[in-house]
């Protein structure tokens, strides 16, 4: 039961068969790679599905006790906290195992809730009802913790599948006394209220948004791990600190900062230590920058805005030297070649006033004129507005005696 109205040009939906180019009827979408590959022993296989709840804001393993095979977009019905719940499968088979041991899950956990049954037109029904509750729910929520003067903010309200539990989620920079509130939320919303502190990085992935690499955000798609993201990994990859560019939507700190870190740190590991200053006869040479694309490392003297290229193995040559107690002449920086290409802006006139309708209409008259004088000198050149009128020197056809009509007199 996958989406059954999207942008995918397919008729009704991709329905989960693939195809679905955004992710948005499931932001945490994974693609079942082992799915079509077969097994030699059946039964082994896993025995465990994963099951997202609102729309991928949230996932959770659940054993299949039934012997009913699932399928990624079925809707099941899984237990619940006090009764029963309702999401959708998004992945089974062997890739649930991947996925449990990279997350440090036990197969055989005892603990582990169970499947009961595939989703029922009734229990769908009564899903959907509880759902229609939750942006009416937000709303009133944020307004009883405003009116208590709660430094919280609520970002989101998921209602279980029977309407029996509600979990607030929300972010909060220090302890939040909320035992009062939750008794106003029970007698208000009549549920069992789950209070769940969240971080701001998981606020910005239940909110989504597009990035600006153009794409959605990493959050709300596929990274579920949030590891620490610090001004020293911008310094190794010489980005400038500017807070503006160099934070998301959240405020912090970009996530994709971390991306090509591990690159940048090999590459680095040719370039010298402890080569910030360099000993010269026109003073200390400081450093400025490293390109690791090019193996260079600027430096710049005192008093001075030049900046010098220097090779590797030029900074380690004058490091050489200064160990011995000795100052390198020059620095022989290398000669960089210039490849930027200068574009020339186009001069514009300002011609505003200077066109009026007498100088197009004397513009108009002139090339009339014109064309009359060219039909003159070459009566049969085409191209223009009079070649159909006869020259004057012309005889028309009733004039012609081979062209008579017949029943004209002779």
């Amino acid at each position: 039961m996958g989406c059954d109205s999207c942008g995918t040009g397919k008729p009704n939906g991709c329905k989960s068969n693939g195809g679905c180019s955004t992710g948005g009827c499931n932001r945490m979408n994974v693609h079942d790679w082992l799915m079509n590959l077969p097994f030699s022993d059946p039964e082994s296989t896993c025995k465990i599905i994963e099951v997202s709840f609102n729309r991928g804001s949230r996932k959770d393993f659940f054993r299949n006790a039934t012997l009913q095979y699932f399928e990624k977009g079925d809707y099941v019905t899984v237990e619940g906290v006090g009764g029963f719940d309702m999401g959708e499968v998004t992945l089974t088979g062997e890739l649930v195992r991947l996925q449990m041991k990279k997350k440090g899950m036990d197969e055989l956990n005892p603990e582990m809730k169970k499947v009961l049954r595939p989703g029922s037109d009734k229990d769908i029904e009564l899903f959907q009802q509880n759902k229609a509750r939750e942006p009416q729910a937000l709303i009133r929520s944020r307004a009883i913790a405003r009116q208590l003067n709660l430094q919280m903010k609520l970002t989101e309200v998921e209602i279980q599948a029977d309407g029996k539990k509600a979990t607030f989620f929300y972010i909060a920079e220090d302890r939040v006394d909320f035992r009062e509130l939750i008794k106003i939320y029970a007698a208000e919303f009549r549920v069992k209220v789950e209070m769940r502190q969240i971080g701001i990085r998981q606020e910005a992935a239940k909110v989504g948004g597009i990035g600006s690499c153009g794409r959605e955000l990493c959050c709300s798609t596929w990274l579920s791990d949030f590891k620490s993201v610090t001004t020293t990994m911008a310094r190794y990859q010489n980005l400038s600190i500017n807070q503006s560019k160099l934070s998301g939507q959240c405020g912090r700190l970009k996530c994709c900062l971390n991306y090509e870190l591990d690159t940048y740190l090999d590459a680095l590991q040719h370039f010298p230590e402890n080569a910030d200053t360099l000993d010269t006869a026109k003073g200390v040479a400081t450093l400025i920058k490293r390109d690791i694309f090019k193996n260079l490392m600027w430096y710049i003297l005192p008093g001075s805005v030049k900046q010098y290229p220097l090779a590797i193995q030029r900074v380690k040559e004058i490091k050489r030297m200064n160990s011995r107690g000795e100052k390198a002449v020059e620095l022989q920086p290398v000669e960089l070649l210039n490849t930027k290409i200068t574009e020339t802006e186009p001069v514009f006139a300002d011609v505003v006033g200077q066109i009026t309708l007498q100088s197009l209409e004397k513009s108009s008259n002139r090339k009339r004129d014109k064309e009359k004088h060219d039909h003159r000198r070459n009566p049969n050149s085409p191209g223009h507005g009079n070649q159909g009128q006869r020259s004057p020197h012309q005889k028309s056809p009733q004039n012609r005696p081979w062209q008579q009509r017949p029943n004209d007199k002779k």
